[in-house]
């Protein structure tokens, strides 16, 4: 059994709905002659198999309620930013749109993680039309927004990549190569960030 119940179609039909709104407020920044809110959006349902693994994991019941309520990551959308200014500016434009709320916030770009990765997580409370597990509508429900600037996406990639081949020789020599990378590559991304600010004060 699914463990999405009658929820999977419409778990796909309020991640879609969730892209179209990020898509119109960048369409909304670009209309104002603003620079861009991002590059590129990544999104998934996470698989039926994977919510299983983690309600057991997390010791919670394997039902529909679990995955939909307890668990807050079965839609979940990557924000991928040309600049650390544009994941500001997407979260000041989140925390101002009226059809969800930010209900948890994880910065790991200001504290990284020991190994390096940098990324802003949020958790989102959409408001939908669809019929929630609770019964209600407009029905609410959960996804996790991930914000990085293409250096982070592209550092983070990597690691995942590197992490799950099997019998790697000098772990410990090779971890401490990708925080020294994830580093000089925050330094980068601060760099640009200080050349846009210069070009724009000199129109």
């Amino acid at each position: 059994m699914n463990i999405y119940g009658d929820y999977e179609d419409t778990l796909n039909q309020v991640m879609e709905d969730l892209l179209a709104k990020i898509q119109q407020l960048n369409q909304q920044a670009i209309d104002l002659h603003q620079p861009k809110l991002y590059e590129h959006l990544i999104s998934r349902i996470k698989t039926p198999a994977s919510m299983v693994e983690k309600c057991q994991r997390k010791g919670y019941p394997v039902t529909t309620t679990s995955a939909l309520r307890k668990c807050k990551d079965a839609i979940w959308v990557r924000i991928v930013c040309n600049f650390i200014d544009d994941i500001d500016h997407c979260l000041s434009l989140l925390h101002k749109a009226d059809w969800c709320s930010i209900v948890k916030e994880k910065d790991y770009i200001t504290n990284a993680k020991p190994n390096g990765y940098r990324s802003y997580h949020v958790i989102l409370d959409l408001r939908t039309p669809y019929q929630d597990i609770d019964g209600q509508v407009p029905g609410h429900f959960f996804a996790e927004i991930q914000l990085r600037t293409i250096a982070m996406d592209s550092w983070a990639s990597l690691e995942h990549e590197m992490k799950y081949k099997l019998n790697i020789q000098n772990a410990a020599r090779i971890g401490k190569e990708l925080k020294r990378c994830a580093d000089q590559l925050a330094s980068c991304d601060v760099q640009m960030q200080t050349i846009r600010q210069l070009i724009n004060e000199s129109k």
